[in-house]
């Protein structure tokens, strides 16, 4: 694990509420030279700590703004029926992140369509013909005060 001191905290903040931000910018929000900036951000990506950098969608634009969280049991508790639900999620547009996790499911799912219709297509016609799915579970989003998510 890397370490990341105070100024490469602040940095990471300031990077994740705007990517885009100039160098000069950055530093001046730091309080460092933009060359010592420059210096610590390259050394974050070399690192790792900085994977990549993304662009904020509306998901109205996109068509995306019917947001549910599912989750899903799996009838098989094997490799390959995790192997096999995971490689269909990935084929599918609709699935924005597919969680592997512990509790009373196997899977978590943030499915974004375009209204209720599209998920209800999603559901049925999708994820319901998955093999080795026992149940689903939807969470309809009703509002996001709070969302870091790039």
């Amino acid at each position: 694990m890397t370490q990341v001191d105070q100024r490469n905290a602040r940095i990471l903040r300031e990077l994740r509420s705007d990517g885009r931000i100039s160098n000069l910018a950055l530093a001046e929000k730091i309080g460092l030279s933009p060359s010592a900036c420059l210096r610590r951000v390259q050394d974050l990506e070399r690192r790792g700590v900085i994977t990549g950098y993304r662009a904020r969608l509306d998901p109205v634009q996109t068509g995306q703004a019917y947001v549910v969280y599912v989750a899903v049991g799996l009838a098989e508790h094997s490799k390959a029926a995790q192997l096999g639900f995971e490689r269909a999620m990935d084929r599918f547009d609709e699935v924005a992140e597919c969680h592997n996790i512990a509790g009373a499911f196997e899977y978590l799912l943030r499915v974004e369509t375009a209204d209720l219709a599209a998920y209800k297509t999603f559901h049925t016609d999708r994820l319901g013909t998955v093999p080795h799915v026992r149940s689903i579970t939807s969470y309809m989003v009703m509002g996001s005060p709070k969302d870091m998510r790039a």
